[in-house]
């Protein structure tokens, strides 16, 4: 073999060494894939309660969640049936009095209402539903969701009502009677809750 001929054996060579080791690299790669799960400590749930015939909006947060462990491929998906249950002892307004109050004459009179229980399932279009136990009743209402990257939020409006929950607004009402009384001398406090909830996605990278 003349030195022309070796050289151009050793450019093959090379060429074929660098075109497999990008093949097994790309393989590597391509077997990797995303997992993703709700971290309780990076999730907010807020709500807006109104109350005087004018609709003046009060507002809070619960501080504690907990979620059923679960994965999934896509955010989308670690939405889909979901399970949760909020503790009621974990309602905060920035207002202790009133934090009070909540605990005592709202859920207080409510059956079996230590926790707030239920699933969340995801449909097309950004929208779902969220199956809720509360005052020993399960009914559903539809929420809406966005996601940006990690970042989902989410956010429903439900009535009271659904939850046969009459007697526990009737005894809010009573205890707030004064501060739910609006420029009409009427006092009122509102069947409806809008929830907001806001969770930043926990991500792995897996090998599949």
């Amino acid at each position: 073999m003349n030195k022309k001929n070796t050289i151009l054996s050793v450019l093959l060579f090379s060429l074929l060494f660098i075109s497999c080791k990008t093949d097994v690299k790309n393989t590597i790669n391509s077997n990797k894939d995303k997992v993703y799960s709700i971290e309780p400590l990076t999730t907010k749930i807020g709500w807006t309660a109104y109350k005087t015939t004018d609709k003046v909006a009060v507002k809070g947060e619960f501080t504690k969640i907990n979620v059923t462990p679960k994965q999934a491929s896509s955010a989308k998906e670690v939405l889909n049936g979901l399970e949760f249950s909020i503790p009621v002892s974990s309602v905060f307004s920035n207002n202790k009095e009133r934090d009070g109050k909540l605990k005592q004459f709202f859920f207080g009179i409510m059956d079996n209402t230590e926790l707030l229980s239920g699933t969340l399932t995801t449909t097309s279009n950004n929208k779902g539903t969220a199956s809720l136990t509360m005052n020993g009743i399960t009914h559903s209402f539809p929420v809406e969701y966005m996601i940006s990257g990690q970042m989902i939020t989410l956010s429903g409006t439900l009535n009271l009502d659904d939850w046969k929950a009459t007697k526990a607004i009737q005894s809010l009402n009573k205890a707030c009677f004064d501060l739910h009384k609006g420029a009409d001398g009427i006092s009122k406090t509102w069947s409806e809750v809008k929830i907001n909830i806001a969770t930043y996605l926990k991500v792995k990278t897996v090998a599949v």
